[in-house]
C-alpha cells in the first residue's frame, strides 16, 4: 500500500536535482564604467549598445551564447576552451578598432575559466562562474586573463602568448595560477613559454608594457615558478629532477668531503630521459618494427 508513495517520493528528488555541466564561461566588464557614466551617460550608453552588438556577434561566431547582461557586464559560455579564448581575443581587437572616439575611451576587461557549473534554465550558478568574474578583475583594461584550466588546453592551439601570473588573491575564491594572454602589440613573442621561462622575458615586457608589474612585485614566487616549470615536463623527468635535487642536497649536508651524488643521479635522469623517449616514439616506427 506504500508503494505509490515512494515512487512519488524518489521522482520528486530525481526532478529536482541540481544540473552540472563541464563548460568554458567568459565574463567581460567595462573598466571604471561609473566613472564614463558620471562624465557623459548618454554617450555611455550608447557606446555600451554598440559594444555589446559587436559582442554578440563575435560570440555567435564561435558557437557561443550570451548567458547574462547585467549592468555593464557580458556572461558567455562556449562548448570549446579554444573558441571562448579565440572569442576573447578578437572581442579586444574589434573594440579596440571601433573606439575611434575622445578619450576616456571604453574598455572592457575579460576573464574565461574552464570549469564546472550549474544550470538553471538558460542561466549559470557557481564557482565556474564566479571564478572568470575574479579572472575578469585581474585583467588589465583591454586585457584577458584566463585559469589555469582553460591555460592547460589552449596553450598549443592559439597564435598568442601567454604570461604566467601565478597565484593571486581573489575574493572569496581560493588562490589559483592564472596567465595573461598576450596578444599582438603587448609582446616581441606570439608563442607560449613555459611558465618560469615566461615569467623571466615577461618582466622585461612588463617594463616597457606597464601591464605585469604594475604593483612592483614579481608575478610569482621563485618558488611557484619552478612549481609551474615542473608541472609542464613530462612526468617521469620531474620526478627524475626532484629526486636528483634531494640526492645533491643530501650529499651538500653531510659533507662534499665525498662527492657521490653524480652517479646516482645520472642513472635516474638517463632512466627518465629513456622512457620520455620511448612513450614519445613516433607511430610510424613502431609499425615499421611489426
Amino acid at each position: 500500500m506504500h508503494l505509490p508513495v515512494r515512487k512519488a517520493t524518489i521522482r520528486t528528488m530525481t526532478d529536482d536535482k541540481v544540473k552540472r555541466r563541464l563548460t568554458t564561461v567568459l565574463c567581460a566588464d567595462v573598466h571604471g564604467y561609473s566613472r564614463l557614466m558620471e562624465a557623459d551617460e548618454t554617450g555611455t550608453l550608447e557606446t555600451l549598445r554598440r559594444y555589446r552588438t559587436a559582442i554578440a556577434g563575435l560570440v555567435q561566431r564561435h558557437d557561443g551564447r550570451i548567458v547574462n547582461t547585467w549592468g555593464d557586464a557580458v556572461i558567455a559560455e562556449f562548448a570549446s576552451v579554444v573558441e571562448a579564448v579565440q572569442c576573447a581575443v578578437e572581442i579586444q581587437q574589434e573594440l579596440s578598432n571601433q573606439d575611434s572616439d575622445p578619450p576616456p575611451p571604453m574598455r572592457f576587461r575579460i576573464g574565461v575559466n574552464l570549469g564546472d557549473v550549474m544550470v538553471d534554465g538558460s542561466d549559470l550558478y557557481g564557482d565556474g562562474v564566479n571564478i572568470a568574474a575574479r579572472l575578469q578583475e585581474l585583467a588589465e583594461p583591454g586585457g584577458i586573463v584566463i585559469s589555469s584550466s582553460a591555460y592547460d588546453q589552449v596553450h598549443n592551439k592559439l597564435s598568442v602568448g601567454f604570461d604566467c601570473l601565478g597565484q593571486r588573491p581573489m575574493k572569496n575564491i581560493a588562490p589559483m595560477t592564472s596567465y595573461r594572454v598576450t596578444m599582438s602589440g603587448q609582446t616581441a613573442q606570439a608563442r607560449s613559454f613555459p611558465p618560469g621561462e615566461r615569467q623571466t622575458q615577461g618582466a622585461v615586457a612588463g617594463s616597457e608594457t606597464g601591464a605585469v608589474h604594475r604593483d612592483g612585485h614579481e608575478p610569482s614566487s621563485w618558488m611557484g615558478a619552478v612549481s609551474d616549470w615542473l608541472a609542464k615536463l613530462p612526468r617521469p623527468v620531474a620526478a627524475a629532477l626532484t629526486v636528483s635535487t634531494f640526492l645533491i642536497l643530501i650529499n651538500v649536508f653531510t659533507g662534499m668531503h665525498k662527492i657521490w651524488f653524480h652517479w646516482p643521479v645520472a642513472a635516474i635522469l638517463f632512466g627518465a630521459l629513456l622512457r620520455t623517449a620511448l612513450r614519445h616514439r613516433p607511430e610510424s616506427d613502431s609499425k615499421g618494427e611489426r
